[in-house]
This record gives C-alpha cells, sequence and structure tokens, in this order.
C-alpha cells in the first residue's frame, strides 16, 4: 500500500510540474534564446553522467539490502578492470572537455557589452537602481520613468546601469540574464525582443526590507506604438528636476511614473558621485559620449590651470631677476 502510494504522489508530482512555465526557458529574444540553449546543453551532458549513477544507485541498495534469505552473490574479493576503469573515468572527462568548450563559446557570445547584430540603430536607455524603485531614463527622447520600461520590438535596446544605492541586479527573465549595478560604475547591456509583449523585469538581489517590491513591467511595441508613447509622455508636462530627483532617490517605494523631461547629464552624475576624484568612473563595455566629454573638459581645465601656474611662476622669477638687476646697479 505505501508503495502504490509513493508512487501516486511521485505521478502527481510529475504531471503538476509539467504544467509550470519558467520564464528563463520561454525567451522571447536573441540573448534569452542563447541562453537557454546554453541551459539545455550543460543540462544533457550533466545527464548523461547523473542519470546513469541515480539508477545504479538505487540498483545496488535494492539488490544488496539486508533482508533475511537474501541470496545476492557474496564477492569480498575484487580485482582490477582496466575496461570499467577506462569507462568511468573516460566519459566523464570527455564530458567535462566538451562543457568546457561550449561555456567558453557561449560565454563569449554572451557578453552583455557586445552589441547585437542587426540593421536598426540601438535604443540607449539609462537604468538607475535606488532604494526601492527603479529610474529610467530616454536620453534620445529626454523623457523619464519610474518602474516600468518601453522600447520597441526588433530593436536592440543598449541599457546603461548604475546605482545610487547598494548595489542590485537588474533582469528582464525572457530577454536576457541579470546584471549588477554598482554606484561609480556604468555597466552595458544589450536586450532585444522579438515580439510584442508585456516582460517581468525585477531587481534580483537582496538590497534591504522592500526589495522584493522592486519589480517592474517591460513592454515591447511597435515602433508607431513608441512613438506615439513618448509624445504622451512629453505631453504630461511634469519634468524632472534636480530637487525632484533627490527626493525620489531617498529611501522607501514609489508608484508608476513618468516626466516629460529631466536633467542634462543626471545619469552620468550619479556615476561620477561615487566615482575616485580624477578617474570619471568607469564604464563597461565603453565610455559613453557624455562622460567622454566630462572627462575632456576637466582635462582641458586642469591643463589649463597648471599653464596658468606655470605662467606666474616664470612672471615672478622674471621680476626678481630685474630687482637684483636693478640693486647691483645701484
Amino acid at each position: 500500500m505505501k508503495r502504490i502510494t509513493a508512487a501516486f504522489m511521485l505521478t502527481l508530482t510529475m504531471v503538476l510540474l509539467s504544467g509550470c512555465n519558467p520564464m528563463v526557458l520561454d525567451p522571447k529574444g536573441p540573448v534569452g534564446d542563447s541562453q537557454r540553449d546554453l541551459i539545455w546543453i550543460s543540462t544533457l551532458l550533466c545527464a548523461i553522467i547523473i542519470v546513469p549513477v541515480l539508477i545504479l544507485t538505487a540498483v545496488i541498495v535494492w539488490r544488496y539490502r539486508d533482508k533475511p534469505g537474501n541470496k545476492a552473490a557474496y564477492k569480498p574479493k575484487w580485482e582490477h578492470s582496466t575496461k570499467l576503469e577506462t569507462i568511468w573515468w573516460g566519459i566523464p572527462i570527455v564530458i567535462i572537455v566538451i562543457l568546457a568548450v561550449v561555456t567558453v563559446r557561449y560565454t563569449y557570445h554572451l557578453e552583455p557589452s557586445k552589441p547585437l547584430e542587426s540593421e536598426k540603430e540601438p535604443l540607449v536607455i539609462e537604468v538607475t537602481s535606488l532604494d526601492w524603485k527603479w529610474l529610467f531614463t530616454y536620453p534620445e527622447q529626454n523623457i523619464a520613468t519610474v518602474n516600468y520600461l518601453k522600447f520597441p520590438e526588433d530593436r536592440p535596446i543598449e541599457f546603461k546601469l548604475t546605482s545610487d544605492a547598494p548595489m542590485n541586479s537588474f533582469w528582464i527573465p525572457q530577454l536576457g540574464g541579470q546584471i549588477y549595478t554598482m554606484s561609480g560604475m556604468a555597466m552595458t547591456l544589450f536586450l532585444q525582443a522579438d515580439e510584442p509583449g508585456v516582460y517581468y523585469g525585477a531587481g534580483a538581489n537582496f538590497t534591504g526590507k522592500d526589495f522584493g517590491k522592486m519589480r517592474f513591467d517591460a513592454t515591447a511595441t511597435s515602433e508607431e506604438e513608441f512613438a506615439a508613447w513618448v509624445q504622451e509622455v512629453k505631453g504630461t508636462g511634469t519634468e524632472l528636476t534636480m530637487d525632484g530627483y533627490g527626493k525620489l532617490a531617498e529611501q522607501g517605494t514609489a508608484e508608476i511614473q513618468s516626466f516629460s523631461g529631466y536633467p542634462q547629464g543626471l545619469f552620468n552624475s550619479i556615476v561620477n558621485k561615487y566615482a575616485v576624484p580624477g578617474s570619471g568612473g568607469h564604464h563597461h563595455g565603453g565610455e559613453s559620449t557624455e562622460s567622454a566629454e566630462y572627462s575632456k573638459a576637466s582635462t582641458d581645465e586642469a591643463k589649463s590651470t597648471a599653464d596658468d601656474q606655470e605662467m606666474n611662476m616664470d612672471m615672478d622669477a622674471e621680476m626678481d631677476m630685474d630687482h637684483e638687476h636693478h640693486a647691483d646697479h645701484e
């Protein structure tokens, strides 16, 4: 009776689990497709070792269990078998080599800052993680949103990511893997949605009591719908000021919001806010144009200051020589 009950429960569990639809196994973009393939390849290669081991374990436990009248042959003396040793050492080694080659290939192919192949120019979206909310700024459209994203389908999205709070992790499971947001750094992540839809997004890193509320909808639409949405946001007339950003950055949750404008260079100012003086912030995957211009301006200003100081020193030295010459003449 117990065996029948156990078999029934196992069958029921398998039936229930078959209805699950993990988001990472239902990708809607090229990056998600490649990551799903890597998951399946790794799982199947590991299963070649794990499944036979589990089956043999069950057979050995059942066959050599302690029971009255056990007629299994007792063989305390074993002989070395080169053939068996080659099999149970050779197969895992070959699988590990194959897994290593596949992993290296996909790791290079899935480099987050590597641009996606497309005839369309990528749309740049700047992402800032706060406690406990997400701020998205669109530099080309000069609009901003809180806790929701909208972008065109079938077009690469170039995410620039940083943090004005503890380190977090930006993740849209159906489009691609997660990437960390860190203060003083600007990370780059390329993603793309191959079809329209509303995709689940979240922060995947623990950052305090309300980190579980750092969720957002990432909506992929047509180019026409995206352009209409941009005009709709611009028509709200509500702009994000520096004072408004300061309040938004305070610890706490926030509702969905949109802004028809925001301070120019806000993202780079957040990155440089935590950067070591003179470093200009660290940009993974290439330095942004604004940051490069900022760094160049700082360098030019420093050079100009140094030149002025050198000129003043030369003038002072020349005046001292004139005074000495006049004194000698007297």
